[in-house]
């Protein structure tokens, strides 16, 4: 039997639970985005309809830069085969595309990795670009999970529903870091809507800033973009001031032919293009 002094020597030495950290809107934050990031990557192919539709200066429909794409993309690289779509059954021609934000050129694919800092310098439009490297699998030397979020800061957060709409801003360099607020489900932080920054690309190298508003739905436990609305700052004055992209009839297909994205070899395949 232990004496008594030994007993509570024994029970004084017993380890103790530390208490959880506490749930602040930064550690908030970083499971934001550890969240998003746990869907990651998407599937290898999405295929889906871009409809975009913007006004002129004068608040009219612009019928010339309104228009529709079927597209069928390569997650890895967002090597993409596009085709206009018309009235009926009508298409217009193969063109390779190559969907990105913060680019000039339309935004996308649905899969965009949304917590991704924009390039540090844009790249040309690729009409015919050189053949894709082939791709080689790294060893994984290590996983290193972040609880939080050092790219930016939050500044409010806010119960609205069942959603936390968080405001947030860069922490360095804002040009890269485009987020500025965030709604998110407040039992599993999933992400449905956000306002980033973009830009807009116009003849003669000027650059004006654009504010999209992204919403976001669910296919197939992957989140994916289903509608983005553009406003256009910097005093632009000049058409597609307000536009609208919204994505439609988004799929995973569990393959596509290689000639897809290749457009060199888009000649050979004009019989047996895709509709």
């Amino acid at each position: 039997m232990f004496p008594a002094f030994l007993l509570g020597a024994l029970v004084s030495a017993a380890p103790v639970a530390s208490p959880a950290p506490a749930l602040t809107p930064q550690r908030i934050l970083g499971s934001i985005r550890a969240t998003f990031r746990s869907h990651r990557p998407p599937p290898p192919y999405v295929t889906y309809t871009l409809i975009r539709a913007q006004l002129t200066d004068q608040g009219f429909p612009d019928y010339v830069e309104s228009y529709t794409y079927h597209i069928w993309c390569r997650t890895s690289d967002r090597a993409a085969l596009a085709r206009k779509v018309f009235r009926d059954t009508a298409r217009g021609p193969l063109e390779f595309q190559r969907p990105a934000f913060n680019e000039p050129r339309d935004p996308g694919p649905p899969t965009a990795d949304l917590f991704e800092p924009a390039p540090l310098h844009p790249h040309p439009i690729e009409f015919v670009p050189t053949p894709e490297p082939a791709e080689t699998t790294l060893p994984t030397i290590a996983t290193v999970t972040s609880i939080g979020e050092f790219d930016y800061r939050v500044t409010a957060m806010d119960a609205e529903g069942p959603l936390l709409h968080l405001q947030i801003e860069p922490t360095r360099d804002p040009e890269r870091n485009r987020l500025r607020e965030l709604w998110v489900d407040k039992r599993s932080y999933e992400l449905r809507k956000l306002v980033a920054t973009d830009k807009l690309f116009v003849e003669h190298d000027r650059v004006y800033g654009v504010t999209f508003t992204i919403v976001l739905g669910s296919l197939q436990g992957y989140p994916i973009v289903t509608d983005i609305h553009g406003e256009v700052g910097d005093n632009y004055s000049g058409d597609g001031e307000n536009v609208d992209f919204h994505f439609r009839d988004v799929a995973f297909p569990p393959s596509l032919p290689a000639w897809y994205f290749d457009p060199h070899a888009y000649g050979a395949h004009e019989n047996d293009a895709p509709l």
